[in-house]
């Protein structure tokens, strides 16, 4: 991928603000999938800044299948562990499994420190169907935290700052 920042369309609602690239695309779980320069279908995939906060630190990611792995929407592929909670990782494309990012590997929390650059692992394949381009994920950010907040404001769920 270029070394140059991709286009950011800025985000602010409530207490979240992100800067969201414009050529990513997004999903309704809160992943980023983005093209890679290195194979035409290869997809680099990673969570958004609004699943790192909600996650909190990730201290450890692990992976299930293996290279070269078939996966499909929705196939849960391995797991994440934070300081928050422990969740399991689900594929947002349909392809072969091209890896995990090293990276993440040595140290889970730099997904946090960067999390539209520190990719969690990538698809040869195609996204999800529903997939959503930055101004649908805008639309979807809005509707949700301001559920949250209604939420919090009837007692049923805590913002977390």
């Amino acid at each position: 991928m270029s070394d140059s920042p991709p286009e950011t369309i800025k985000f602010k609602h409530a207490r979240f603000s992100t800067r969201l690239p414009v050529t990513h695309t997004y999903t309704p779980s809160h992943f980023w999938l983005a093209r890679t320069e290195e194979a035409p279908d290869r997809w680099r995939i990673g969570f958004t800044k609004f699943a790192t906060r909600m996650l909190g630190e990730l201290v450890e990611c692990e992976f299930k299948v293996d290279v070269g792995g078939m996966v499909e929407p929705g196939q849960v592929i391995g797991h994440v562990e934070g300081f928050k909670a422990m969740s399991d990782l689900f594929s947002v494309a349909a392809g072969s499994f091209a890896g995990g990012n090293p990276e993440i590997e040595a140290d889970a929390c730099i997904i946090r420190t960067d999390p539209y650059k520190n990719w969690l692992y990538q698809i040869d394949g195609e996204p999800e169907p529903g997939a959503l381009d930055v101004h649908g994920y805008v639309d979807l950010l809005t509707g949700t935290i301001s559920e949250m907040h209604e939420q919090e404001k009837r007692g049923e769920a805590t913002w977390q700052h």
